[in-house]
């Protein structure tokens, strides 16, 4: 049985949704879909290294925003709702979407079983056409790994931190013990 397809949302219908519901959705070309929620753990770990990196900026310009805060990619048209995000300097919103982030030099996604192939893949590729990142991190819940994707001349090179290793963050001059981030009193 064939289904009908859905209609596409323009952006302006996009940002009207956003302010009215309590589910978040992202939207990639008119396409528009909802956010799953997370788990405690992500949670957790959201938080903590969120904690840890606003920690580490001191009093630098530089601000951390959490997955409330819509990230634009106005070059192919996507916008999303990170785990993390780090703008460093003024903050500059999409033409489009006044509430849209278009300068982040950092975005954090901590990763799931749901989103995983989405964070490292399509949504890794939309990140990159942001002239502003310099570093993609992704964040295992499953174990303390986390991998920092840096921008080079030569292009974006993986390097990664696990237990009793520093996750170095030289988009924002920052040196974080890995294991802060995963530090759980509860357990």
């Amino acid at each position: 049985m064939a289904t009908a397809p859905r209609a596409k949302l323009t952006y302006a219908e996009y940002v009207a949704l956003e302010s009215k519901g309590d589910v978040r959705h992202e939207y990639l070309r008119g396409e528009v879909w909802a956010m799953a929620g997370g788990t405690p753990e992500h949670g957790r770990i959201q938080v903590a290294l969120a904690a840890e990196i606003r920690r580490a900026l001191g009093r630098r310009p530089c601000v951390v925003l959490s997955s409330d805060v819509r990230v634009r990619i106005d070059a192919s048209d996507r916008t999303t709702y990170p785990d993390l995000s780090v703008v460093c300097g003024k903050r500059e919103t999409s033409a489009i979407d006044p509430h849209a982030i278009t300068n982040p030099v950092l975005i954090v996604e901590v990763l799931s079983e749901s989103s995983e192939r989405a964070d490292r893949g399509d949504k890794f590729a939309h990140y990159r056409r942001l002239s502003s990142l310099q570093e993609y991190v992704l964040v295992a819940q499953d174990a303390p790994r986390i991998e920092v994707f840096r921008r080079s001349e030569a292009g974006w090179v993986l390097t990664e931190a696990g237990p009793g290793e520093q996750l170095v963050l030289t988009s924002i001059d920052a040196t974080i013990a890995v294991d802060d981030v995963y530090f759980d009193p509860t357990a």
